[in-house]
């Protein structure tokens, strides 16, 4: 495996090895001892798996008490994964990172806690898995606009069409307005 440090550097995008021949492929996706090996000596409590159909966008969410560790990937289709820094103390406070996750390029994203999380689906589906390392608590979580102004994040989107959204994200919060953490 190898472990990329993003231009925020806790967030760091995980590229598996892949073994493949004519009869498919095999990979790691979590190795406990090799994650620890780079610095993340992680213990997850909960997996999820959700599918959404393109131009769906989920996020972005974070819990303000209970805060979640997330290792995420694609297992079918593709999307645009988006991590912004909610730590007030961190010099990349306010900052986001952008990825492509896919199910052709097998990249994971490790999120940490203290950071908000949102993905954009950019193929026709995509079904998305994440491991956690707390439990989810809906009574403390949190979402902030996908579309916040002062966050700046460029999304993807298909056709320049508004994206999907739950009622929950279309009415989060703006940035300035947002619960951080110290």
């Amino acid at each position: 495996m190898r472990f990329l440090p993003t231009r925020i550097p806790e967030v760091v995008v995980i590229e598996p090895r892949v073994f493949g021949d004519s009869r498919g492929f095999f990979m790691e996706t979590w190795h406990a001892r090799k994650f620890a090996a780079a610095g993340l000596d992680l213990t997850f409590v909960q997996d999820n798996h959700s599918k959404s159909c393109q131009g769906t966008l989920r996020g972005l969410h974070y819990q303000i008490e209970q805060p979640q560790g997330k290792l995420v990937r694609v297992v079918s289709g593709e999307v645009f994964d988006v991590t912004v820094d909610l730590r007030r103390s961190s010099p990349t406070f306010g900052q986001w990172v952008g990825e492509v996750l896919s199910a052709e390029n097998r990249r994971m994203l490790w999120v940490p806690p203290g950071f908000a999380h949102g993905f954009y689906v950019t193929s026709e589906a995509a079904e998305f898995m994440y491991k956690c390392t707390d439990f989810y608590a809906p009574e403390h979580e949190r979402c902030i606009r996908w579309d916040d102004p002062e966050l700046a994040i460029v999304w993807p989107v298909v056709n320049g069409a508004p994206p999907l959204l739950s009622a929950k994200d279309a009415e989060g919060f703006f940035f300035r307005q947002a619960p951080c953490y110290p």
